[in-house]
């Protein structure tokens, strides 16, 4: 298969024709690419609060109304555009206000088939900000996904530095990490812990990163990254575990082509097995007992 990773321009749009016509420009260029899959970032979706004026936009309560109310729409786009050019998409997450859990947004990511199949991910653990400033909340548990590509799950950001997380998936052949982070070191935390993830788990890892100032919103107005496809440094993969990596805030896809087969393998007859051996850990994982040694 092949997989496309996006690093990912917010822009100031002002109508719905707009964002349409950005997400259509964006996912038929995956799918030329020659794409199966492509993922987008983490609360991309922020750049439609423009639609309802600077105002809204930069403020952070009224912007997660704004965004929360497009959402029906934004999924139906999305889920047209899959089945028109034949992929699957991870729409970029967005802050969803859902009454079944509660009074406050969770961060959501959607992800459809090219058959019409849809399902959601919610984010798991808040970042400070999330928590702190902006009122996002968990939201529902964690999903595998079954596809015509195998067996998918989704860590957004954060949830992807949390080893229980992503052992909670260690079914998927691919793990998706779309990411929001505004510093280097930010990036750099999302991207070790997706390579953590695929070491762990003996699978392929995808992050997606927003790029680029937008100013006009004081949620997303800084950010850095690059598209990564990560896998196991071993058996059938690049020894470093880099399948594919773009450009620094370089806007655009990075395509890679993963074999699942390779995943297969690695699991079942890796130089080490660490997806085999995780329950190893248990009853060595207690608290260090100490001992002094001057």
């Amino acid at each position: 298969m092949k997989i496309a990773t996006a690093a990912y321009p917010l822009d100031p749009l002002t109508t719905w024709a707009d964002y349409a016509a950005k997400i259509t420009r964006w996912v038929a260029d995956a799918a030329g690419q020659g794409a199966d899959l492509a993922v987008f970032p983490e609360y991309g979706a922020m750049e439609l609060a423009m639609l309802a004026g600077p105002e809204v936009a930069g403020d952070l309560e009224r912007s997660l109304h704004a965004v929360s109310g497009l959402i029906v729409d934004v999924d139906d786009l999305h889920a047209d555009l899959a089945t028109r050019y034949g992929l699957h998409i991870l729409a970029a997450s967005a802050p969803v206000f859902d009454p079944a859990l509660g009074p406050r947004p969770v961060n959501r990511a959607r992800l459809f088939s090219p058959t019409g199949g849809r399902g959601a991910q919610d984010k798991q653990i808040m970042t400070r900000f999330e928590r702190e400033t902006w009122g996002v909340v968990p939201g529902g548990p964690l999903q595998v996904f079954e596809t015509s590509l195998g067996k998918i799950g989704i860590l957004i950001c954060y949830d992807s530095e949390f080893p229980l997380l992503g052992r909670g998936l260690s079914d998927v052949d691919l793990l998706l990490v779309p990411s929001c982070t505004e510093a280097l070191a930010g990036y750099w935390r999302v991207r070790i812990g997706a390579m953590a993830r695929a070491l762990e788990n003996q699978c392929v890892t995808v992050m997606a990163s927003n790029v680029g100032d937008a100013g006009w919103s004081p949620a997303v107005d800084e950010n850095t990254g690059m598209g990564g496809i990560f896998g196991p440094p071993d058996t059938g993969f690049p020894p470093n575990g880099v399948i594919a990596e773009g450009s620094l805030n370089i806007p655009g896809w990075t395509v890679a082509e993963v074999d699942p087969g390779r995943i297969a393998h690695v699991r079942a007859d890796g130089v080490v097995l660490n997806r085999k051996h995780w329950s190893e850990q248990a009853g060595r994982d207690a608290a260090a007992t100490y001992q002094r040694i001057s």
